[in-house]
């Protein structure tokens, strides 16, 4: 069995490693990705050997940081967020092996490469990481690693203005959880996980830590209102990167509040209702904001936001079954977050990669320079439509088999009777009335970007001119795709996966009769895809056979005496989504430009739209600038006078040292 240390310690050795090759260019574009793929393989057997519920020997080596230790172990809930970190990382190198080839103006191949295995090893430290100090050291190596990866094109105003709005978003979300793990290890006095129990701390200690959990956490996951740095940093960076960001960087989060309540014993009502309503406004203000996008990458960063939302509806669904004792509602709510986790990483991944071949084929991410693209990048085209099915919950791929299960558990909430009280039916409704309109909402804004970017003619000559990227593009597209539809043909299987790190969530609440119950309900959905998957291979087989031998022409379509139709007459991003988008007028603060054309004969007419982030515009922008007029009486300390500085840290030593006396 290979050990767990061994993936971090090969990525982050391998990441010095392709430092040193700064020099030699065509090094670092062989030895980055190579890093990046063997240390994600060595990484996969103890994942999934942990994943079945054993919990692997733990590494524990002391170290000289103060409350520190080296405590490294993998369980089934570690195992869960590794196995995607493991196969996305690697498939997203594979990806960007190719697609960093022509970006000569970026960052040097050596630091590109040095930053994605940095990423990659801190990650997978922060999953298997048993201490608070060695946690949050890794927390920040991945903030900052993942900040150098954002500023890749940095001689961008735009660029720039994304990197440290991310940057001060991840630090703010810090200080929240410095604040968290001091009051977990105040009682115990030690930083070590298995220290920590808040279970008989009474319930103001408890909530007030699941308060810190869910604002620390939340700022890396993308919550609403705490989202804002991720539709800007997500398009800023190379899209590999954008691949690793939305898939599986954003879960460390939703790793890090689960481990947390872990710690935190049996859950109030409130707790799981907060989820729940954090989910329904993430869930359906992410989605909207998605429609309103212009910007491929843009569009499906949001989308990130929208998915978290779903996945915070299930860990509320869950956490209130724990709350009231129901093992179904809470086996059902739990299974179809984790299993969404999981789904997400896939499909997200794979949307993101075809984003990055349009960009690489095109120059652009703008939906309306793009068009027609279907048939110069059929790969590509056939990998998006799958994920943009998938991310809308459409059979038989994996997102239908999540968020079926969270489907379920708010009926389960309604179904109960008696044996819920009024709070648990009602976030049943809310769950079940979101996760619906989100999924009616995912359905049309996939149709204006998969119509607008593939179907119809090119808007620019460089959509006219596209082509496929190469193999090494790809082939992560095709796994990706495919395991997206595996996990929805095996959707029982998917689904035990999780039963071991549910045990760790709810333990004992979920009798395994009932579980089998839910199983065998998914083996006949996955009964019914089978069975449309081989109609389909089936008639496909006969059109052939029929075809055989037999002339088959292209004639155009009459299309009402149109013959040879033009961009023009094609619909725009902004005119296909304008009827939703003014249905959420009152959400949505979409900023109009009409040109209206003029006279019998109108040589001039333009629409344009735009959708700024409300919360962006309205709270931090403001909140912002008035902290810098408060601050600003203060710019004089900062003067450039070393002597004085020393002055500053003395001060503030024998301050500490006069309040530790007293």
């Amino acid at each position: 069995m290979i050990a767990i240390w061994w993936a971090p310690c090969l990525l982050l050795g391998g990441a010095l490693l392709t430092l040193a090759t700064w020099r030699r260019p065509a090094w670092s574009r062989r030895l980055g990705p190579a890093v990046a793929v063997s240390g994600c393989l060595a990484g996969v057997p103890p994942a999934a050997a942990a994943l079945g519920g054993g919990t692997l020997a733990s590494v524990n080596l002391p170290w000289s940081i103060p409350c520190g230790a080296l405590r490294l172990e993998m369980d089934a809930l570690s195992a869960l967020f590794a196995l995607p970190i493991l196969i996305v990382t690697a498939l997203a190198a594979i990806y960007g092996a190719e697609y960093l080839r022509p970006r000569e103006g970026g960052q040097n191949p050596a630091a590109s490469w040095f930053f994605y295995n940095l990423l990659t090893g801190s990650m997978l430290l922060v999953i298997l990481a048993r201490n608070a100090m060695l946690f949050l050291l890794a927390w920040d190596l991945m903030s900052l690693s993942s900040f150098f990866l954002v500023l890749s094109d940095s001689e961008k105003e735009s660029v720039r203005r994304a990197g440290w709005t991310y940057l001060v978003a991840m630090h703010i979300g810090t200080v929240f959880l410095l604040a968290l793990f001091i009051l977990l290890g105040r009682g115990a006095h030690a930083l070590d996980f298995e220290g920590f129990s808040l279970a008989t701390a009474g319930s103001a200690a408890a909530g007030a830590a699941f308060a810190l959990a869910v604002v620390g956490f939340g700022a890396k996951a993308g919550f609403v209102p705490l989202h804002v740095w991720l539709p800007e940093a997500h398009p800023a960076a190379p899209s590999h990167v954008s691949a690793v960001m939305s898939g599986v960087m954003i879960k460390t989060g939703i790793y890090g509040l689960l481990r947390t309540l872990t710690w935190l014993g049996a859950p109030p009502p409130w707790w799981g209702g907060t989820l729940v309503a954090i989910g329904a406004v993430s869930g359906v203000l992410g989605v909207l904001f998605a429609l309103a996008q212009h910007d491929l990458k843009r569009l499906l960063a949001y989308h990130s936001v929208e998915n978290i939302g779903i996945i915070a509806l299930g860990l509320g669904l869950g956490l209130l079954g724990v709350s009231y004792g129901n093992g179904g509602m809470a086996f059902l709510g739990f299974a179809g977050a984790l299993l969404h986790v999981v789904n997400h990483a896939l499909f997200k991944s794979l949307l993101f990669l075809g984003a990055g071949s349009v960009l690489h084929a095109c120059g652009t991410r703008e939906l309306d320079r793009l068009g027609g693209l279907w048939k110069r990048m059929p790969a590509t085209g056939a990998g998006f439509l799958v994920g943009a099915a998938a991310i809308c919950g459409l059979p038989p791929l994996n997102g239908f088999v999540s968020e079926l299960l969270i489907y379920l558990g708010s009926f389960r909430a309604l179904s109960a009777g008696g044996g819920l009280p009024v709070g648990a039916a009602a976030a049943g409704v809310a769950a079940a009335g979101a996760l619906a309109l989100i999924g009616g909402l995912a359905l049309a804004c996939f149709a204006k970007a998969f119509g607008i970017v593939f179907l119809g003619e090119p808007r620019t000559a460089a959509a006219a001119a596209a082509h496929e990227g190469g193999p090494a593009m790809r082939l992560p597209m095709a796994a990706l795709a495919a395991a997206c539809a595996g996990i929805g043909l095996a959707a029982p299987a998917a689904c035990g996966a999780t039963q071991a790190a549910i045990g760790l969530l709810a333990p004992g609440l979920c009798p395994p009769r009932e579980a089998a119950g839910w199983a065998a309900a998914l083996a006949r959905a996955a009964a019914v895809a089978w069975g449309g998957a081989g109609l389909a291979l089936l008639l496909a087989a006969l059109r052939r056979q029929l075809l055989a031998g037999r002339p088959v022409t292209r004639e155009p379509t009459w299309d009402c005496g149109y013959a040879a139709p033009t961009a023009r007459m094609q619909y725009t991003a902004s005119s296909f989504a304008a009827p939703l988008i003014r249905q959420f007028r009152g959400l949505l603060p979409t900023r109009r430009r009409f040109v209206p054309p003029q006279g019998f004969f109108p040589t001039r007419s333009a629409l344009e739209t735009e959708t700024p982030d409300v919360y962006r515009e309205r709270l931090y922008q403001p909140l912002f600038a008035g902290v810098e007029r408060l601050l600003r009486p203060f710019r004089g300390l900062q003067h450039g006078r070393l002597n004085l500085y020393v002055l500053y840290i003395v001060a503030a030593l024998l301050a500490l040292l006069a309040w530790k006396l007293r």
